[in-house]
């Protein structure tokens, strides 16, 4: 079968990639998922691989001199690579090679190889397909194992026999959850089987390379594709055993809960049609992880998870820590997001005072509409009246907030007088007085005793300070 390369913006550099190649008797062939892209359609990849059954690196640094002489070659002795930045493209160079594995180890011993070898240690049918670039063939593609047709049925299998694919390199078991929730492609029965078979093999892959691709499962359309994939093999448990704990209904008396994890995956999807926001979609990943153990049933008034977002919220830096994912802003963010994930719930139900209103923007600040966006998610009743109701309310909430902030400008807050001036005031140095007139100020203005005004907050301080035994010196 031929490709048509007539169109492809990218014909120009494979001709001349063919023709240095030819100039300098070697072959060279297009892998992996440009190719896969292509044959799909999708939005062509900025990433090409190209394989040569020769020198990588020396077919590099030949097409780098005719592409222009200036260009830096970044050479990997290692793994016999070399890529070249070109324009908005990252062209990588191999040469082709067979791989094998240590029980232990994902880094493979190395040694040349024919296209077909450099085939055979490809991860998927789909990513194994070639495109030739050899002059006498140009745009042949080069399919073993019947890519194209798991490509157009939708299948995701290995090329060779799936539990030592697995086995050789467990991170391949997270591609396959990853490209089925991203292509929507159904992962094949004896390779999901051989997941599960090989599922502990994960604990050998650095934590940054898995949460490459679970971050690549978050940001898909529907992100519960793969996490339920990650359930059902075995993976979850090994990586993020605290959602696992949220699994189960109980029943006392009569009284059951939800099923926590099964809703935290509606939510994700929830919210994955609202926002690309990774660390927002993490959130909502994260919102109910303090429910497992919070759970109590009390008598006379059933399930309860008291401080479950709090605990939620304190495990969240645990977990953040463990699967070496950024414990700065990211990390309080969620923090934050899943401290706050009931509060404008309990205002919906409750009657909103301003004072409960101004304390949630100042909690909240620049993030209020991403926890709006959150607490919407949650509602994932199957009733088309309740949601309706939950709908109107969070509507009629966003309304009262917007009244109150213009009002009484709360959100990220900044204190009407400072502490400087308080010392000036009074003519005091640095000390707890300073702290307590500060934090009754804000009290005061979040309770709504005096408005968010200068002049209000000094006749304020001189009150208090007098209570504290303290004069103005005017």
């Amino acid at each position: 079968m031929k490709i048509n390369l007539t169109q492809n913006k990218n014909l120009k550099l494979f001709k001349l990639i063919s023709e240095v190649a030819a100039q300098n008797n070697q072959s060279v062939y297009i892998v992996g998922g440009y190719v896969r892209d292509l044959l799909m359609k999708r939005k062509a990849s900025t990433d090409i691989d190209f394989v040569t059954e020769q020198n990588g690196i020396a077919l590099a640094q030949n097409v780098a001199l005719e592409l222009d002489p200036k260009i830096k070659v970044s050479i990997f002795k290692t793994y016999g690579t070399a890529m070249i930045k070109y324009k908005d493209l990252e062209l990588e160079f191999v040469g082709a090679r067979k791989e094998s594995y240590h029980e232990n180890s994902r880094k493979p011993e190395v040694e040349g190889g024919t296209i077909e070898d450099d085939q055979k240690r490809r991860d998927f049918t789909i990513n194994a397909m070639a495109i030739s670039l050899h002059q006498d063939h140009f745009g042949e593609l080069i399919d073993p194992f019947n890519g194209i047709d798991h490509l157009q049925k939708g299948i995701l299998k290995t090329p060779l026999e799936p539990a030592q694919t697995y086995s050789d390199d467990p991170l391949r078991m997270m591609r396959a959850i990853r490209f089925a929730s991203t292509l929507g492609f159904t992962i094949e029965k004896n390779s999901l089987d051989a997941i599960r078979k090989e599922a502990e093999r994960i604990k050998i892959v650095s934590m940054e390379r898995i949460m490459v691709e679970f971050n690549k499962i978050m940001l898909s359309k529907k992100p519960s594709v793969g996490l339920r994939l990650m359930e059902e093999t075995g993976l979850m448990k090994l990586i993020i055993p605290e959602l696992i704990e949220l699994k189960g209904v109980e029943e006392v008396e009569g009284q059951t809960h939800k099923d926590n994890f099964y809703h935290t995956l509606e939510v994700v999807d929830n919210i994955s049609e609202n926002t690309d926001h990774l660390w927002l979609r993490w959130s909502a990943l994260l919102h109910d992880i303090g429910k497992a153990p919070t759970k109590k049933f009390v008598e006379g008034t059933g399930w309860t998870f008291h401080g479950h977002e709090f605990l939620g919220s304190k495990m969240t830096k645990s977990i953040f820590q463990r699967l070496k994912l950024p414990l700065g802003s990211d990390m309080k963010y969620v923090q934050k997001m899943v401290k706050l994930s009931s509060r404008p719930i309990a205002l919906i139900t409750d009657d909103a005072s301003d004072s409960a209103l101004r304390r949630l923007l100042f909690d909240a600040g620049e993030d209020m509409e991403d926890l709006f966006t959150l607490c919407k998610a949650d509602i994932t009743t199957k009733n088309s009246k309740k949601q309706e109701k939950f709908k109107k309310n969070f509507e009629y909430v966003a309304v009262k907030i917007k009244e109150v902030e213009e009002k009484d400008q709360v959100r990220n807050f900044q204190p009407p007088i400072s502490g400087e001036e308080i010392m000036a005031m009074f003519d005091l140095k640095p000390g707890r007085e300073i702290g307590i007139l500060k934090e009754k100020v804000k009290e005061a203005i979040l309770e709504g005793e005096i408005a968010n005004d200068s002049h209000e907050a000094k006749n304020f301080v001189i009150a208090e300070a007098e209570k504290l035994g303290l004069k103005a010196l005017f």
